[in-house]
């Protein structure tokens, strides 16, 4: 088996890898749906065509982040993708208490379909090989169909980790035929501990982990990908726009490299200086180990005050010089 590295803040992996990410996959349906969901998340959903998707947040009138989902147009639908669990529990109850008159259902998909994360640097090659055209999507781009090789409800490119890397949606019928006729053509199954590092090294935030109620959409970084600012408007709009009149919120999350191990605890306090005259600046949401050669060094998630959410700062964790990058 071949091995893997997180180097220097970015990653390669040397072979393709799955993992069973079970996340939440919403059915959104009837003629309202996309002016429905255009004026209840941060991006634009009317210039989807079929084929296409975007990532967004789904905030309340105060501009704080009630989920962070990822939307993909089909002919006749929309299908939400989000985190799995109690996290993305407050979504459909969310959207529910707006549908007045509107024509519009949402319907949750989740048990009908299994979902693997797909990644590597050979992925966009095995997929080919496996008789999907996928050398030309783009970003959110998707299909929404398999091949006589995969029995998948769609394939979605979404790069979480700066890289080639795809979701696949498989009714749960066909999960253990797909797994194998993966692990056949040469893929490897992940572990939840290699997923977690490289989409840590990446700057990958989760709902429920990096980001939570307490966020303003601005702060989890994630701006160019997931909000526009001439869609128009939708429940957050005035703050998330005040925001970026302003130029800048108090915080962001960030990605940081520890000197040396133990790995911090979600919560952890971050200060600008050494104890005892340090002051707090930030708090880790995650970790996980980086891999350079044969040392091991911990990398995380935290929230930074704007001054020093900046490559190259320098902050200290427990007591350990710790690098922004």
């Amino acid at each position: 088996m071949k091995e893997w590295r997180v180097m220097s803040g970015e990653w390669r992996v040397e072979d393709t890898f799955c993992f069973d990410i079970s996340r939440t996959q919403i059915e959104v349906t009837g003629r309202d749906r996309v002016k429905f969901l255009h004026s209840f998340c941060t991006n634009d959903i009317k210039k989807l065509q079929p084929g296409q998707g975007c990532e967004a947040f789904v905030t309340n009138v105060n501009g704080k982040v009630l989920g962070h989902i990822f939307v993909f147009a089909e002919r006749d639908s929309l299908w939400l993708d989000s985190v799995g669990g109690s996290a993305s529990a407050a979504l459909l109850p969310h959207f529910d208490k707006y549908v007045i008159t509107e024509d519009v259902r949402f319907t949750d998909r989740s048990a009908e379909f299994a979902e693997f994360l797909l990644a590597g640097s050979l992925s966009t090659e095995l997929l080919e090989r496996l008789g999907l055209s996928v050398s030309s999507l783009p970003r959110y781009g998707h299909l929404s169909h398999g091949s006589d090789a995969l029995s998948l409800r769609s394939l979605r490119r979404v790069d979480w980790f700066d890289s080639p890397t795809w979701l696949l949606s498989i009714p749960v019928g066909q999960r253990d035929e797909v797994q194998r006729a993966l692990t056949q053509a040469g893929v490897r199954e992940a572990d939840n501990d290699e997923v977690h590092a490289l989409r840590i090294a990446a700057g990958f935030p989760i709902y429920g982990i990096d980001i939570t109620e307490d966020n303003l959409a601005q702060e989890v970084g994630r701006t160019e990908l997931a909000i526009s600012f001439t869609k128009g408007c939708y429940l957050g709009q005035e703050p998330i726009a005040r925001i970026d009149a302003m130029g800048h919120v108090n915080r962001r999350l960030c990605r940081l490299e520890l000197s040396s191990g133990p790995l911090p605890d979600s919560g952890t306090l971050i200060l600008d200086k050494p104890a005892p005259d340090g002051k707090p600046i930030g708090t880790i949401t995650s970790s996980a180990w980086k891999w350079r050669g044969d040392a091991d060094k911990p990398l995380a998630l935290a929230y930074l005050r704007s001054g020093f959410a900046k490559s190259g700062s320098q902050v200290i964790v427990d007591g350990r010089e710790t690098k922004v990058f």
